[in-house]
């Protein structure tokens, strides 16, 4: 098992940035609300504890505070922000409660050397109200700002460090190096966290908790569950069985293109069902993005039970679940008030599911199932396939889900994804100076609305698109993609003129957060 790193979760918006820098450094991180108890937290292979940021005040009542165990485990500590905050607090320091906060960039003074600060000025993005006034008992200031007496401290015997500033941020400058200092020479972390351990940990987990039972895999066609497949059935063989439900949610040509892929694969072991027109029934008259997400999630489970009713008895379900999924869906913040939405795989399953469920990916980004992905020799096309929610093209129909709105979208994305990548924007490139370009995500979505419009010196009244593009490395942040003008001229020019009842096109152009990836 490799070294850990626990990040306690007060409810930043930053916290998933913090475990994705730790991840790059090929150190295992896990998040857990700050309420974890102590055996969640501390497991023989933590190595060190990180308090993130959160919204609130340390005043406020009924606020998040650090429980004891985590000073008396002795482990190196870093508080960021309200994390330094609650510390100080915990510690007898003292924090001023302030009406005026302090976001955006900032310049920070590190007048001498220390092991976690590189010296001398630099740049730092600041997101707090409260600040530090007076440091606790035995802790120094390592840093100042503009707004802030003490803008980092330490206690360096204890190995217990506070930073006002956000080091997870791209905009801080020496963020990378600061978080590295801390896990690999602070905690003292060895690198271990590799495609190849992820593997083979994986194998020996599956092995061990199916021992010689069958595994049903369900298999979507996306790089998740195809990574979810291979692990499986290289963990045990062919007591593995993938079932591929055609929902009719499904991207232009996909079907075919997953039987074309896994069936030299899998073999008779994988099973190929239509059940789109069973799908269309139970989505009809349906709104509520909830509702469909619920609907489509115990279909799913229900066409499973159909599908395998007369092959040997299968007591496990695989499922792609990744880290993102289980942190959006499950609000691992301060409460369940910050749940985003739920996932397919998290949220949307019966209670009476009759499987017991195996998620390999479950702690892993998707940049690390990429990596795994090329490592289990999965063709490019599919580790590189760009990602599709479960809910398939029913969460990018805003409204009732009808045959005929899903082929509008449907028409509508592929003209999009043609386009993309005919100017090879279809993936997001970063040159040597930081510049970005092309996307990380690009999808169509049809509106719930119609609009005016004339078409052939005919007045019509019909239907939106909404063009959505991101850019992102961690897809728990992400920023609209500058695509080129004359690029989107010619998409909404094709859509426009291809895809029957839409006669307007627009551009997304919101960041995540405030917005989702997803409209739904």
């Amino acid at each position: 098992m490799s070294d850990r790193i626990v990040i306690l979760d007060f409810g930043s918006q930053y916290t998933q940035l913090i475990g994705r820098r730790i991840r790059d450094m090929q150190v295992y991180c896990e998040l857990l609300p700050w309420h974890a108890n102590k055996e969640e937290a501390l497991d023989g292979h933590t190595k060190g504890i990180i308090l993130s940021g959160g919204p609130q005040s340390i005043y406020a009542e009924g606020a998040p505070y650090i429980q004891d165990y985590v000073l008396d485990s002795g482990l190196p500590i870093l508080g960021i922000c309200y994390g330094m905050q609650a510390l100080t607090y915990k510690l007898g320091g003292k924090v001023l409660q302030s009406t005026e906060h302090e976001y955006g960039l900032t310049e920070l003074d590190v007048p001498a050397a220390n092991p976690l600060l590189p010296q001398g000025k630099q740049i730092v993005w600041m997101s707090h109200g409260d600040h530090v006034t007076e440091l606790p008992p035995g802790f120094s200031c390592l840093a100042t700002s503009p707004n802030s007496p003490f803008a980092a401290m330490m206690d360096e015997p204890s190995k217990r460090f506070g930073l006002q500033f956000h080091p997870e941020v791209h905009h801080t400058q020496h963020g990378e190096e600061i978080l590295r200092n801390f896990v690999l020479r602070i905690c003292n972390c060895q690198p271990g966290w590799t495609p190849g351990s992820i593997i083979e940990e994986s194998v020996k987990a599956i092995q061990l908790q199916v021992g010689n039972g069958r595994v049903l895999s369900a298999l979507s066609g996306g790089v998740d569950s195809a990574v979810t497949t291979s692990l499986v059935q290289k963990a045990i063989g062919d007591h593995v069985t993938a079932v591929f439900i055609n929902t009719g949610l499904m991207r232009q040509g996909e079907p075919e293109q997953i039987e074309q892929v896994f069936r030299p694969i899998l073999g008779d072991h994988l099973i190929m069902v239509d059940a789109s027109e069973r799908y269309f029934a139970k989505l009809a008259g349906v709104t509520d993005p909830e509702e469909k997400r619920k609907i489509i999630g115990e279909s799913f489970i229900r066409e499973f039970e159909a599908a395998v009713a007369g092959l040997e008895e299968h007591e496990f379900l695989a499922q792609g679940t990744i880290y993102p999924d289980v942190i959006e869906s499950k609000g691992i913040g301060v409460s369940e008030a910050h749940r985003i939405k739920s996932h397919h795989n998290v949220g949307g399953l019966p209670k009476d599911l009759k499987f017991k469920l195996i998620e390999p990916l479950r702690s892993l980004f998707k940049d690390e199932v990429r990596a795994v992905g090329k490592a289990l020799g999965l063709p490019p096309e599919l580790v590189w396939r760009q990602p599709f929610p479960g809910p398939g093209l029913a969460v990018r129909v805003l409204g009732e889900v009808t045959p005929e709105r899903i082929e509008i979208v449907r028409h509508a994305d592929a003209i999009f994804n043609e386009e993309l990548e005919k100017a090879d924007l279809m993936h997001m490139h970063i040159d040597k100076d930081g510049k970005i370009s092309g996307s990380s995500q690009a999808f169509a979505v049809l509106l719930p609305v119609r609009s005016v419009g004339v078409m052939g010196d005919q007045r019509t009244y019909s239907e939106a698109i909404a063009l959505r593009a991101i850019t992102s490395i961690d897809f728990m942040t992400a920023d609209w993609a500058r695509l080129p003008y004359d690029l989107l001229a010619r998409v909404s020019n094709r859509i426009v003129n291809e895809v029957p009842g839409v006669n307007r096109v627009v551009y997304d152009i919101s960041s995540k957060p405030p917005a989702t990836v997803e409209w739904e």
